[in-house]
């Protein structure tokens, strides 16, 4: 019996589309964050090299403003 398997789609980075990631935009910012406070990797959020890196800054940025906690 041969078991058939998805094609998974390849994730499109969320800012080359146009959608922006500001330290403000606490719900946007909490997609990148996983539930222990960390910052997701590329490969869980579909980012490319050179957003992931603003978002990182974004995040970090939200934590000191005291936006988003550093852990939970």
């Amino acid at each position: 019996m041969a078991e058939f398997r998805s094609k998974k789609r390849k994730k499109v980075c969320h800012m080359c589309l146009g959608k922006p990631v500001n330290y403000k935009d606490v719900n946007v910012i909490s997609k990148y964050i996983s539930d222990n406070g960390k910052i997701l990797p590329r490969r869980f959020t579909g980012t490319c090299a050179k957003h992931q890196r603003h978002v990182a800054e974004q995040v970090k940025r939200s934590r000191f403003m005291g936006f988003v906690p550093f852990c939970k």
